[in-house]
């Protein structure tokens, strides 16, 4: 799997283009500012946008969607957890264990609540990677106490999800650097407060 990142807005969140060949079908996963980027690197690649895949319903990773969207022509990804919270369409509703296909590359979606009731992680077993939205960073996880935000439901997305990947799993998150589980595991307090 080939991944640029973009990031924008004050919070710097990560927005991802994911793909296998230049030409080829692209996802773009988190646009929260920033479409025309977005669309220029669609662009230079010469790639198809087939979809826009949302972790999770915060302004900071949909506030360029609709502008996107219409500028693409694509469908909207969301699990099905956070569509109350969000007020724009979502045209695919997602739900633990779905899987998406990027060129043959199978992308599995993990419900993963705690920072917002629908939060998703998109992983692939190919790749040996996981896009993590603002359930876990490198050094920390996501907050817990916005409106549809869970201390418990985060608890257990950690220890029932995240922490079952193996060491070699390159976590791509919301905000901040990309790591490994390895990483995580020595350096992420929040973490290990959870798992023990």
């Amino acid at each position: 799997m080939r991944i640029k990142r973009i990031v924008g807005g004050n919070l710097e969140s990560n927005g991802y283009i994911i793909f296998q060949k230049n030409g080829g079908n692209c996802f773009v996963i988190d646009p929260g500012y920033n479409a025309d980027k977005f669309v220029k690197q669609i662009k230079e690649e010469k790639l198809k946008l087939t979809g826009i895949l949302l972790t999770h319903h915060h302004y900071d990773h949909t506030g360029a969607v609709e502008r996107l969207r219409e500028l693409k022509e694509c469908p909207v990804y969301m699990h099905w957890g956070d569509l109350d919270m969000y007020k724009s369409k979502v045209d695919v509703t997602m739900e633990h264990g779905m899987t998406l296909d990027l060129d043959g590359e199978e992308i599995i979606v993990l419900h993963t609540p705690g920072h917002t009731e629908g939060s998703v992680c998109f992983y692939s077993v190919k790749s040996r990677l996981a896009f993590t939205g603002d359930t876990v960073f490198n050094t920390d996880l996501g907050r817990t106490d916005l409106k549809d935000g869970s201390d418990y439901k985060m608890e257990n997305s950690i220890k029932e999800i995240i922490n079952k990947w193996e060491n070699d799993i390159t976590i791509y998150p919301g905000h901040g650097d990309s790591c490994n589980m390895k990483f995580i595991r020595r350096y992420n307090r929040e973490f290990l407060d959870i798992i023990g």
